[in-house]
């Protein structure tokens, strides 16, 4: 696994739990961290999304 899967793979993971404490607990955990809605959270978001999309490509891989 490439260096850029494991990040992107972490990334996503950090996503999933935030929304997990967001749908069980309404704690989002990114907005405690950094602000609502500050720039960082902004970026923190915006990279999630992109590792996001970056896992579908994961999906289609195969190990050789």
């Amino acid at each position: 696994m490439k260096i850029i899967d494991k990040i992107a793979l972490v990334l996503v993971i950090i996503g999933a739990i935030n929304w997990g404490l967001v749908g069980f607990f309404e704690f989002n955990l990114v907005d405690a961290i950094f602000g609502e809605l500050s720039i960082f959270t902004r970026i923190i978001y915006a990279l999630v999304g992109i590792a996001g999309l970056w896992a579908i490509k994961l999906l289609f891989d195969r190990e050789k």
